[in-house]
């Protein structure tokens, strides 16, 4: 008779509460902040998941401004993708570094396409890298001649300029001063150098714990594959100012996703590195092994996905979280808990495991920002949701996620459901 191995005791989210204890701490003064990885940190430990119907611009850009962070899906086209990163980035800053920018021969029509895809109220005109003036939307809001060059409306006089190394506190004052709403920033020879908005200083402070790079903007996370396009995406997004890049997987622990990570890891330089899911310390240590920052873990937990009833795979998401914790720690790595959670509460546990930031796709979908489709259903509203593992989802490229890319639509086996979420 064959020796029988014992199964260990693993644990789910509704086995267990957190026992209350004695505490001095007041609840508006408690501190949310926590590190994604060792060089990069959230003032909420939220992070939206890489679903089409979840993240886009819009989610990423209202998380971030509450101090988390939106990981932008991939089901999405290599320019779509790099166009989303960089609305988000460009949606604030301290000083735009590299701010949007015309130049004199452009059409008014062409002024109005620019602005109107980045909701923006006025473009800076360059030529030849010298600044030569400001069109805004008062200059062609009434402007019938949509074939006039930007020259024949732009405001060329008295321009508002401050040199490079100007204050946010002082370039307020001088927007105030002027009643004017962009301040053009210039170097010694008269070149553009940014650009500084009053939008600008009113988001930071009516978001004051928001999660910025150095240079003031949204940090932003983005999802690839592992596929034949993943190293050209890599680039892309890396060449538009992505954060943090998301290897996005349903199982990491597997030759194919660890030799890509050790590809990218010396091709994305400073770029942080989230990969995953893993669901057990030997996939949280091959990981990290690889090259990665913060391994992402769960498999099958989420409320869209059938990995555990299709496949027979998976780990109990609380037992998860503490096991792939304590691996990470050995090396000072942060873990991200993504699956499972259905209650505020479920957060907490997760974070009391060990985890430094859970992953949320069904509590985000119902929101304003979330890409799904809205639904008028018996009189109340819903907005649709799906996992990346349903069969509309692998239709649209997810299919590499569960490795089966390529397949024929009447042969993939599906590992998530489609459904609606009450709109929130």
């Amino acid at each position: 008779m064959p020796n029988k191995t014992p199964f260990a005791y693993k644990y789910t989210f509704d086995d267990v509460l957190l026992v209350p204890q004695a505490s001095n701490v007041l609840p508006r003064d408690v501190i949310l902040s926590t590190n994604l990885t060792n060089d990069i940190s959230l003032n909420i430990p939220l992070l939206s998941a890489a679903m089409d119907t979840v993240t886009e611009s819009a989610m990423a850009i209202a998380l971030a401004r509450e101090g988390g962070m939106g990981v932008i899906h991939k089901n999405l086209s290599i320019s779509d993708q790099v166009d989303m990163v960089d609305k988000v980035k460009r949606s604030e800053s301290g000083m735009i570094m590299n701010p949007l920018i015309l130049t004199p021969e452009k059409t008014i029509r062409e002024a109005k396409e620019m602005m109107g895809h980045y909701h923006i109220s006025g473009l800076p005109v360059v030529e030849e890298g010298k600044l030569i003036g400001i069109i805004t939307n008062r200059d062609i809001r009434f402007e019938t001649n949509l074939d006039l060059t930007v020259k024949d409306r732009m405001t060329t006089d008295n321009l508002v300029t401050v040199p490079v190394g100007t204050t946010l506190e002082k370039a307020k004052d001088i927007l105030q001063k002027h009643r004017i709403e962009k301040l053009l920033v210039v170097d010694d020879n008269g070149s553009l150098a940014g650009l500084i908005t009053v939008k600008d200083i009113q988001k930071k402070e009516q978001f004051p714990n928001a999660c910025k790079d150095n240079n003031g903007r949204l940090r932003v996370a983005a999802a690839i594959g592992v596929n034949d396009e993943a190293t050209e995406r890599t680039q892309a997004l890396k060449n538009s100012g992505l954060d943090v890049l998301v290897v996005d997987t349903a199982h990491g622990h597997s030759a194919g996703v660890l030799k890509l990570i050790e590809k990218l890891k010396s091709n994305i330089g400073s770029m942080a590195l989230i990969a995953g899911n893993i669901a057990t310390r030997e996939g949280t240590r091959s990981l990290i092994d690889a090259g990665v920052d913060c391994p992402k873990v769960g498999i099958g937990a989420g409320a869209s996905c059938t990995t555990r009833v299709v496949a027979g795979v998976g780990v109990p998401q609380l037992s998860s979280i503490m096991d792939c914790a304590e691996e990470a720690n050995k090396d000072g790595l942060p873990i991200i808990a993504d699956g499972g959670i259905r209650y505020s509460g479920d957060i907490a546990k997760s974070l009391a495991a060990g985890a430094s930031a859970v992953m949320l796709g069904n509590l985000f979908a119902g929101m304003d920002e979330s890409p799904g489709e809205t639904i008028l259903f018996e009189g109340r509203q819903y907005k649709s949701y799906r996992g990346m593992g349903s069969l509309g989802a692998m239709k649209e490229g997810s299919g590499d996620r569960y490795f089966q890319e390529g397949a024929e639509a009447t042969k993939l086996v599906p590992e998530g459901i489609e459904g609606m979420v009450p709109y929130r």
